[in-house]
């Protein structure tokens, strides 16, 4: 019997429940567990209080999305009604304006993506042939060893 880390359980879940609120059916074929055993993570996790429930990236930005537009009573009243702190939402805020607020240049450009690769695909060629090398040397070093020890072995003989 396959056993899964919390974490993946809490994932599943977090799709199960809204805002995605993937079929069950679906994510049991996607994930490659049984519906019976989904089913029964999703029960589990709903007895458990509200501010335990994990919350997928998705449902955090959507959480935020929601909430952007409403006054502070408002959003208070979301917060309690979906179990989330105030300060959570806030953090998930700041976290997805950060993310939002990366500068455009220093993401990496199509093209610079591609002589990256190009020049990884180089680099790489080289240390094989650099390691191709260097077990060549040693495979000769080994060799002319054995070589002085066997001639050093027959003059001590003929001595």
């Amino acid at each position: 019997m396959a056993r899964y880390g919390q974490a993946f359980r809490d994932r599943a879940v977090a799709r199960m429940l809204p805002p995605e609120s993937a079929p069950v059916a679906e994510l049991a074929r996607e994930l490659g567990v049984a519906a019976q055993t989904l089913e029964r993570w999703r029960s589990d996790s709903l007895t458990r209080p509200a501010r335990e429930r994990a919350w997928s990236a998705r449902a955090r930005f959507e959480a935020v999305l929601a909430t952007a537009a409403m006054d502070e009573s408002a959003r208070s009243a979301w917060c309690r009604e979906h179990g989330v702190y105030p300060q959570q939402l806030q953090q998930w805020c700041d976290s997805a304006t950060q993310a939002l607020a990366e500068p455009e240049e220093a993401r990496a450009s199509p093209q610079q993506t591609k002589q990256d690769r190009k020049r990884i695909r180089e680099l790489e060629r080289e240390l094989h042939r650099k390691d191709k090398a260097l077990a060549e040397t040693a495979a000769l070093l080994v060799l002319s060893r054995k070589l002085e020890a066997v001639f050093n072995k027959d003059k001590g003989e003929a001595e």
